[in-house]
């Protein structure tokens, strides 16, 4: 996929993203601090920074987060949310070229976006802004697909509707995920999350994927009555829950 499409593809999908995309659980932030040694003294560069859900997460842990996002949607949403936060600094930019000084900071890190990158070129320039013996951490929330009915439905919701849903679903980026830090070794966790929602949020949930059609596709309306159908099956006092698993690599890679 061209870098110009990845960038662009959310640029519709910025309020359904802030308001019903997952977090992360505090137990990957925990995990960094006790595995990589973070401390609140530490300078992140939090890469596709997007609206901000996972810099929230470091700049409440003290950190200061230099935000490199290259949508200007997402990062203007980002600027608005975390304007409070003193240690923030929002930077067009990509993972390819941050524009960050050569050995500025001491971790770089993506959530839910590291699937879009360019991996050798990402890998080059996470390398070229790390100082010696810095970290690179790599994490998504991977909704399970197959744990409840629920989900095996919502997935072939997907799997029928979604506009290119096979072909950008991050689960294949996680399998090549090596090729960010090899030859340096890295570790892998897991964690549970969970997610509940009405059938508004479900909604916006699924049209904040950038592979579920927009109002003016023609299976847009399909779709959703497709989901409600799923929703009303399967809701227990208005209420469905995800089930995700979050994924959390990291290691030294200079």
């Amino acid at each position: 996929m061209p870098a110009s499409d990845a960038t662009s593809r959310f640029s519709d999908r910025v309020e359904n993203y802030v308001r019903y995309r997952p977090a992360y659980p505090p137990e990957a932030l925990k995990a960094i601090k006790e595995r990589c040694g973070l401390t609140s003294a530490h300078v992140i560069a939090e890469i596709a920074s997007g609206t901000g859900i996972w810099t929230r997460m470091l700049l409440e842990n003290g950190n200061r987060v230099l935000a490199v996002e290259p949508n200007a949607e997402m990062r203007l949403a980002g600027e608005r949310l975390l304007a409070g936060f003193p240690n923030f600094t929002s930077i067009p930019g990509t993972a390819e070229n941050t524009t960050l000084p050569r050995q500025s900071v001491d971790f770089v890190s993506a959530a839910q976006a590291a699937h879009w990158f360019d991996r050798a070129k990402a890998r080059q320039e996470f390398t070229r802004i790390l100082k010696p013996k810095g970290w690179l951490v790599l994490l998504w929330n991977e909704r399970r697909t197959d744990s409840t009915k629920l989900l095996r439905e919502y997935e072939q919701l997907l799997l029928k509707y979604g506009t290119d849903y096979n072909e950008v679903r991050h689960e294949r980026a996680t399998a090549s995920v090596n090729e960010f830090f090899e030859p340096a070794p890295y570790r892998k966790l897991v964690f549970d999350m969970r997610q509940v929602f009405d059938y508004e949020a479900l909604k916006g949930r699924l049209l904040s994927s950038s592979y579920a059609p927009g109002p003016e596709h023609p299976q847009h309306r399909p779709m959703l009555h497709e989901l409600r159908r799923i929703f009303d099956a399967h809701a227990v006092e208005r209420r469905v829950a995800f089930e995700y698993k979050t994924l959390l690599y990291y290691g030294r890679i200079n």
